[in-house]
């Protein structure tokens, strides 16, 4: 019986990383061709994954074999249309007047299937674009609509922290964003504070809140009277990470750290 071996393949830089399994080892940072569900694919093997902690090993799809010079030639020239293939496509919306603005263009690895990411604000009816694509191109044409942070994945940006925005760094997944995440950090409620430049809610307020919540385990809530050393008062800040909170006594404010040692 042979031996699957499981990585951890992406298509792009700081793309989501998809799971594979293979017959032969793959060193890491190796390119390899792997078999998805739209085609052969061309990607970067980026981890090694135990086998036993994935379901399932059998449905995985197969990396096909570890890239040749040619293959890496053929990713080159794939790369060069796909870039005609934008300048091409968004000619033709503009002939057909049509609201949507197309964002990238990428062939399959073997040019099974040109896709194409779209934004627009309503359903867009693109079947004379495809059509007008496909003749052009001799291949199956997909159009894909995404939303506003796959847009931000792919142009990118400075976040208000000063670094490059979390989904165009190293975030491979980007999970549902909720409003109370930002309460638990304690973040005024305002869009200029907790939207990022997608204008939606920060990807960082995500994969933060776990440790938020374990911070905030025995910190009392705004508003709250509690009996401190100096007397009791009302808690008017937290620092939730240093686990402290200031309460006012005798219109003094007062900082209480908590005791995580006992």
């Amino acid at each position: 019986m042979n031996k699957n071996y499981i990585y951890g393949v992406n298509f792009k830089d700081n793309g989501k990383i998809y799971n594979f399994k293979s017959a032969v080892k793959c060193p890491i940072n190796v390119t390899v061709i792997t078999k998805t569900e739209k085609g052969e694919q061309f990607g970067k093997v980026v981890s090694q994954i135990d086998s036993s902690t994935i379901k399932n090993v059998d449905e995985l799809k197969e990396i096909i074999r570890i890239s040749t010079k040619n293959d890496y030639e053929q990713y080159l020239k794939n790369l060069k249309d796909s870039e005609k293939a934008l300048r091409d496509c968004r000619e033709i919306v503009k002939e057909l007047n049509l609201d949507m603005k197309i964002i990238n263009a990428s062939f399959t690895f073997d040019r099974k299937q040109l896709i194409f990411n779209f934004l627009a604000d309503e359903r867009i009816d693109f079947r004379e674009l495809a059509k007008k694509l496909a003749s052009i191109y001799r291949t199956r044409i997909e159009l894909r609509q995404i939303g506003a942070r796959d847009k931000a994945r792919e142009i990118g940006g400075v976040g208000p922290c000063g670094q490059k925005i979390c989904c165009a760094n190293f975030l491979n997944h980007i999970d549902s964003v909720s409003m109370n995440m930002a309460k638990n950090q304690g973040i005024a409620l305002n869009p200029t504070k907790i939207n990022g430049l997608c204008g939606r809610l920060l990807c960082c307020l995500t994969y933060e809140d776990s440790e938020y919540q374990n911070c905030s385990i025995g910190l009392p809530d705004l508003g709250e009277y509690v009996e401190t050393p100096s007397g009791k008062g009302q808690v008017v800040s937290r620092d939730i990470l240093n686990r402290s909170y200031k309460v006012i006594i005798d219109n003094e404010r007062i900082e209480v750290k908590l005791d995580d040692s006992k």
